[in-house]
């Protein structure tokens, strides 16, 4: 009995002391602590989220600007690929072989075209500043009054207000960092040294920028192995080949739709020139030029093409604009309907009204990078989804 009650004693000063501080010995908390710490857990998690979020905002341009280079990287990569089905070469070898082929054929082009298509373009800029002018007066006639790109705020002055705070990236925002803000830095050139300072430091930062992307984009096709395994190290090692499965899918599927998107600019170039040199309309070599690069930006650059197309065709008569108005949906058709599920059916798969409203969502956010970069954001973020969250959470396959 005396052994018994001593037992019971015991267990029942075991218990008080449990219950006095919300733990049970060698079992999960009891009491008011049970799910404080899943709960702090997760508190610490959307801290840490929204901590990296303003990050991103704040570096938002040159987060953009990198993945350009991881693009360009994606190009090198699959050209390397390519030619390594030709040619068994090393990797080293057949990436040189393939920058020295891209930059003879650049600097080829530019010998051979740069004249023409510079001097259509500073052409194609009189005639749309001044046909939108012509259009901008006649809707002024009937009463709508709508403001033009450059036009100004009252009075015709500039709209500086739009200007004030808008955030900078790559070699721009690290200068901003450094010296002081670039708008500030602008001014003072422009009181000092002329108008003519402006247009310098904005090409300087255009060359760096491209610079930085060209040097990006030859490191990471240099050695892709080492960026992917960087990235898996910080992946628990029980989840690393699953984490190796998302990046190589989404590897894959930039690669698969930037190849496509570049035979797809390709493609809407040739058809555009040729439909408007045979209309007679002027400048169709750098018209046509416009309209394939702004195929790179859906929905809203064959727009921004079309409205171009269009002015500068009205300087030559209303046939000349209904024929340019046909070869623009023609070629609008012919992608839409022809070039786009064919060849992109594979690498990409988002409805139309995703796009669009991804684009408005991202070019809100992080502005013309944003509108640009938004079909391959989101296609990395659609592989993603459909992995992690659709195949591993949900357990379903991203076909049904």
């Amino acid at each position: 009995m005396a052994a018994e009650t001593g037992t019971d004693m015991a267990a029942n000063v075991a218990a008080q002391t449990a219950g006095a501080d919300g733990t049970d010995a060698g079992g999960p908390p009891v009491g008011p602590w049970r799910g404080a710490r899943p709960l702090a857990l997760s508190g610490i998690g959307v801290v840490c989220f929204c901590v990296l979020l303003a990050l991103a905002w704040r570096a938002a341009d040159t987060l953009l600007l990198i993945f350009s280079g991881v693009l360009l990287g994606v190009f090198l990569d699959g050209l390397t690929r390519g030619l390594g089905h030709v040619f068994p070469l090393p990797r080293w070898l057949r990436l040189t072989a393939v920058c020295l082929a891209l930059a003879a054929g650049t600097t080829g082009l530019a010998s051979i075209g740069g004249a023409t298509i510079a001097q259509q373009g500073r052409d194609l800029g009189q005639t749309v500043s001044a046909q939108a002018g012509t259009v901008r007066d006649w809707l002024a006639q009937r009463g709508i009054d709508v403001p033009f790109p450059g036009q100004g705020g009252e009075g015709g002055k500039p709209d500086s207000d739009a200007k004030d705070g808008q955030k900078s990236g790559g070699l721009q925002g690290l200068a901003a960092g450094i010296l002081k803000s670039p708008g500030s830095l602008l001014s003072d050139a422009g009181n000092v040294l002329g108008p003519a300072a402006a247009v310098v430091l904005g090409l300087f930062n255009a060359l760096g920028n491209i610079a930085v992307i060209v040097f990006l984009g030859i490191a990471f096709a240099a050695d892709p192995g080492s960026y992917r395994d960087g990235v898996l190290r910080f992946v628990p090692p029980r989840r690393r080949p699953r984490g190796a499965a998302v990046l190589d899918g989404a590897g894959e599927t930039l690669r698969h739709w930037l190849f496509g998107q570049l035979l797809t600019m390709a493609v809407i170039f040739l058809c555009t020139w040729a439909g408007l040199a045979f209309l007679g309309i002027g400048g169709a070599l750098i018209l046509g030029l416009q309209a394939g690069l702004l195929a790179f930006v859906p929905t809203i650059g064959p727009l921004v093409a079309g409205v171009v197309i269009l002015l500068a065709s009205l300087a030559s008569g209303t046939n000349a604009v209904l024929g340019a108005l046909g070869v623009y949906l023609a070629v609008q058709t012919l992608e839409s309907y022809g070039l786009t599920p064919f060849i992109q059916k594979r690498a990409l798969d988002i409805p139309p009204a995703t796009i669009f409203a991804g684009q408005l969502l991202l070019g809100v956010i992080f502005g013309l990078w944003g509108i640009a970069l938004a079909l391959p954001l989101m296609a990395v973020i659609k592989v993603m989804l459909d992995q992690i969250y659709v195949e591993d959470v949900l357990g379903e396959s991203k076909d049904r």
